[in-house]
């Protein structure tokens, strides 16, 4: 009976320095300060111009960004789709952008690395939703860091996001639709 009282404790422990652990953490939208994001190119709430998609030249609409935390060390660009038919779809992220980078458009500043998008390729691919699938919603989430990540280009969306994982700071996006 002792050993199942200490095993009860030790669990109990173990959950409480986990929650404890989590509570901490500064990747949840509710622990951050928020950035303002905002584009030339695409309003958010609006539909995205052909010109950014794959229908189009599907380049990367310029993005800008402010109210960033004098704390921060690098940002961070994430573009994904949440109502992909297989779950959210990523179209580009761009890391080691400096704080004051911004705007961001055409080439990308010296010492900032692309990933792999969910196409399969390093770099931006506008919205492709599938013809008749009605809008989806497209997010340009920008992420102020409080350290720099240190992928290798091309690195995909979930070593990405692991490596924000805690060191997140402020956020901010833009979300607009596009259907074909």
């Amino acid at each position: 009976m002792c050993s199942v009282r200490r095993w009860i404790k030790l669990a109990a422990m173990v959950v409480v320095t986990m929650l404890t652990a989590a509570c901490g953490r500064t990747d949840d939208a509710g622990d951050s300060a928020t950035l303002a994001v905002s584009s030339t190119a695409v309003a958010d709430g609006d539909d995205i111009p052909v010109e950014f998609t794959c229908d189009g030249e599907d380049i990367a609409p310029d993005l800008t960004w402010s109210d960033v935390p004098a704390d921060a060390v690098e940002m961070v660009i994430m573009v994904d789709d949440p109502d992909a038919p297989g779950g959210t779809f990523t179209h580009w992220t761009v890391w080691g952008l400096q704080p004051d980078a911004a705007p961001i458009g055409g080439a990308l500043p010296q010492g900032a690395m692309e990933g792999t998008n969910d196409f399969g390729e390093v770099g931006y691919r506008g919205p492709c939703p599938p013809a008749g699938d009605g809008p989806h919603h497209y997010r340009f989430r920008v992420l102020a860091l409080d350290s720099s990540l240190d992928l290798p280009r091309g690195a995909p969306p979930a070593q990405v996001t692991a490596a924000i994982s805690g060191h997140v700071i402020a956020r901010g996006q833009l979300q607009a639709t596009y259907a074909r």
